[in-house]
C-alpha cells in the first residue's frame, strides 16, 4: 500500500544545524547594523537641533504646572507690572472683582487719577532718560475700569514724550482681570486676609468661591508667553511691556517670574497703588530670584 507523503519534508539533522547557523549569522549582521546606526544618530540629531537642551530645560518643559514661564529659560521682551491707581472701591473699602460690575463701575478716585498721571510721567521720563534697545512700549491692561483708566493716563504720557505705542494705544486683556473673589465680592476688603491665609497652605483652594492662586498664575503667565511670541514677530528691537492690573493678580504673577510657588505671593513686597515694578525672569537653575 502506498503511504501518503507528508505535507512537509522532514529535514536531516545536518540541514537543521546549517539553518540555525545561517539564522545566527543574519541576526549578528542585523545587530551590528543597529549598533552602527546608534553611533551615527546622535550626530544627525545634533545637526538638526537649533540649540541643544539641557536635562533641566527638558524637565521644565515636560512639567510646568500652572506656571507657564517654567517652560522657558528667557523672555525676549522687557516687562513691567503697574498696579492701578486708587479706585472708588478702595475708598469704599470693598472688594470689586465681578466683571459685570467692575468693568463699568469703581473707576479711579480723584486721588487715583493723580497717582496714575504721575506714574505715566515717571515711566515716560525714565524711558526717555535712559532705557535703550527698545522700539517702543506695549501697554496691556485689565478691562476693569480702574485699570483701564490708569493705562490710559500712562499712554497719554508716553504719547506726549513721543514714545511709540504698540498698536497705537492700550490693549485690553481679560487675562489681567482681578482675581475673582466669589462670595466675598462686594463685601469688606478686610476679608482678603481670610483668603490669603488659606492661599499660604493651598494654591488650588477655592474657598468662598474664589478663583484659585494657580488659576491666576496659569492665565497670567500664559499671557506673558503669548505677548512675547507676538511681539517677537514685529522685527527690529524689543518692546517694553507694561502690564496694568490689580493687587492679587500682580502679586501672583511675580511668583511666576521668580519661579516660586504661587502660595508664597503674600511673602513678596506689597505693590502699592499706581506703583510700577520691573519683572525679570529668574534663572532657571534657581528656585527663587530677587527682582
Amino acid at each position: 500500500v502506498n503511504m501518503p507523503m507528508a505535507s512537509k519534508a522532514i529535514k536531516h539533522p545536518r540541514q537543521q544545524a546549517m539553518s540555525a547557523t545561517a539564522a545566527t549569522i543574519v541576526l549578528g549582521l542585523l545587530c551590528g547594523l543597529c549598533s552602527c546606526l546608534a553611533l551615527v544618530q546622535p550626530s544627525i540629531g545634533h545637526r538638526m537641533k537649533a540649540r541643544p537642551q539641557t536635562a533641566t530645560m527638558m524637565r521644565m518643559a515636560s512639567s510646568t504646572g500652572p506656571n507657564r514661564l517654567m517652560s522657558v529659560s528667557l523672555l525676549r521682551q522687557a516687562y513691567c507690572a503697574l498696579r492701578h491707581g486708587q479706585s472708588l472701591a478702595n475708598v469704599e473699602g470693598i472688594i470689586s472683582s465681578d466683571p459685570l460690575i467692575a468693568t463699568v463701575q469703581h473707576g479711579l478716585s480723584d486721588a487715583g487719577k493723580e497717582q496714575a498721571r504721575a506714574a505715566g510721567n515717571r515711566i515716560a521720563e525714565n524711558l526717555v532718560g535712559g532705557e535703550e534697545g527698545i522700539q517702543g512700549v506695549a501697554i496691556y491692561s485689565s478691562d476693569f475700569a480702574r485699570a483701564r483708566e490708569t493705562a490710559n493716563f500712562v499712554a497719554d504720557a508716553l504719547v506726549r514724550h513721543s514714545i511709540p505705542l504698540h498698536k497705537g494705544g492700550v490693549i485690553l486683556e481679560t487675562r489681567l482681570r482681578e482675581r475673582n473673589f466669589g462670595q466675598l465680592n462686594g463685601g469688606p476688603d478686610s476679608r482678603y486676609g481670610d483668603v490669603w491665609e488659606i492661599d499660604a497652605d493651598d494654591a488650588d483652594h477655592t474657598d468662598f468661591g474664589v478663583e484659585s492662586v494657580n488659576s491666576v498664575l496659569d492665565r497670567t503667565t500664559g499671557l506673558v508667553l503669548d505677548i512675547d511670541d507676538e511681539l517677537s514677530t514685529t522685527g527690529g528691537k524689543n518692546w517694553k511691556c507694561i502690564l496694568v492690573a490689580h493687587g492679587d493678580v500682580l502679586q501672583i504673577l511675580q511668583t511666576g517670574f521668580r519661579r516660586m510657588d504661587g502660595s508664597l505671593h503674600r511673602t513678596l513686597p506689597h505693590l502699592e497703588t499706581a506703583t510700577e515694578r520691573n519683572l525679570v525672569l529668574a534663572d532657571p537653575y534657581c528656585s527663587r530670584h530677587a527682582i
